[in-house]
């Protein structure tokens, strides 16, 4: 691009995101789509990153389904866990220019994150957005999202849409890009699903949006409530794993989600399931007193907030990883762990409402194990059919609600297989 034209179409970007902003007048902004930011690791750890080390003069092409619909977005890049700062050097979504503050560049400080300005782009629910990201000097990839259910591409340079993807390369999982923000209607709300791989899909259908989370977008559409997920494979409550714990995360992940109302929890079978295995050979057992505890602290951290919070039982998971490399996450011992914790999950009296995934997925016959009809083949993950009825299990009666402060205690959904 000649000085020319990149000066005519910067100055036309400030103009446009400079009238957008003036215009701005609705700030009902709210998640409708979301990817936790997590920290690489080095090679010592049992599994792979699936992304390169760094990215030099590339580009970023990605597909998102939003939830909600809303008239206009904005886009959320992430540095969590970033050391420098991160470089943007162009941004466009579908066919439209990204600005930050009225410049089509930015630099994100170590630690942080971006919003863009407003996008006039009206969005329907459960719509698909490509984004495309160039990024212009040599960048670690410190922070990314882990995970095969989506792939991005990675072409070589140069400025955004003008990069060839004809032979650019899949990567499995996400980089950078962290939200969609949708301006909704006053009354539309953001679901956020807290989880670990379970949640985040796999054992899904890649690139299908088949995770029990984009099953419960489908359903909460209709009302004007998005769904952001919240996943990361490797996740666990009280620990780090794949990603920081639960406990660490929730400020962020959870409640610093533009209109957030409600969060549903399932975490915990990688506190079970690790402690001896590839993942965690030199770990002891947690206890059930730890993960109660645990539990307690999400709940009072969210009703703090005024923010309703749904628990789901631990899904069976006798097997898991059998005849792979990970064989150990499975045993006698930490199966009783999880029933032990999924009866007090039902009983506890302090969550607004529990979701029983277990009952829903056992095999009425083998209860330690999911039934075959919904299991994705490693007996720990879901398949598609199994993660569609997971979000059926969910009494979305209380989410439509508009009043935020209903009563813990509330009746386990899902009882019946």
């Amino acid at each position: 691009m000649s000085h020319h034209r990149h000066t005519a179409a910067l100055w036309i970007a400030m103009t446009l995101a400079g009238n957008a902003l003036a215009a701005d007048t609705r700030t009902h902004w709210v998640t409708s789509w979301y990817a936790a930011p997590q920290p690489g690791w080095d090679s010592k750890f049992v599994l792979p990153m699936n992304v390169p080390a760094f990215l030099d003069d590339q580009t970023v092409r990605e597909y998102v389904r939003i939830s909600a619909g809303g008239d206009r977005i904005k886009l959320v890049f992430s540095n969590r866990y970033g050391k420098v700062p991160l470089d943007i050097g162009a941004v466009s979504v579908m066919t439209q220019a990204v600005t930050f503050a009225g410049a089509l560049q930015v630099a994100i400080a170590p630690g942080a994150t971006v919003t863009s300005d407003p996008i006039a782009l009206p969005v329907a629910p459960l719509s698909l957005l490509q984004v495309t990201t160039y990024l212009p000097t040599r960048t670690a990839v410190s922070g990314f999202h882990w995970g095969a259910s989506q792939g991005i591409s990675v072409a070589a340079s140069n400025a955004g849409q003008v990069a060839n993807f004809s032979d650019a390369a899949r990567v499995d999982g996400r980089l950078f890009l962290s939200a969609v923000l949708v301006d909704a209607l006053p009354d539309a709300r953001t679901v956020v699903a807290l989880g670990d791989s379970i949640t985040d899909g796999n054992g899904s259908t890649p690139d299908a949006n088949r995770r029990w989370p984009d099953f419960l977008a489908g359903r909460l559409a209709p009302h004007g409530i998005a769904v952001a997920n919240a996943g990361i494979s490797g996740a666990r409550l009280l620990k780090d794993g794949m990603g920081e714990s639960a406990l660490a995360r929730f400020g962020q992940d959870v409640l610093g989600q533009p209109g957030v109302s409600d969060v549903i929890a399932l975490l915990g079978i990688n506190d079970i399931g690790w402690p001896g295995s590839p993942f965690a050979p030199d770990e002891v057992m947690v206890t059930l007193d730890d993960l109660t505890a645990g539990f307690r602290q999400l709940a009072a951290t969210a009703h703090a907030r005024g923010i309703r919070i749904t628990v789901g039982t631990l899904p069976p998971f006798e097997g898991a990883l059998e005849g792979t490399p990970f064989a150990g996450h499975y045993s006698l011992q930490k199966d009783a762990l999880r029933t032990r914790l999924n009866d007090w999950i039902r009983r506890a009296g302090i969550f607004d409402a529990v979701v029983d995934f277990d009952a829903v997925l056992r095999d009425p016959k083998r209860p330690r194990r999911m039934q075959a009809r919904f299991d994705s083949g490693d007996h720990l993950h879901p398949g598609d059919a199994g993660y569609r009825r997971m979000a059926d299990a969910i009494d979305i009666g209380r989410i439509v609600a508009r009043d935020r402060h209903a009563t813990a205690g509330g009746r386990v959904a899902g009882t019946k297989p």
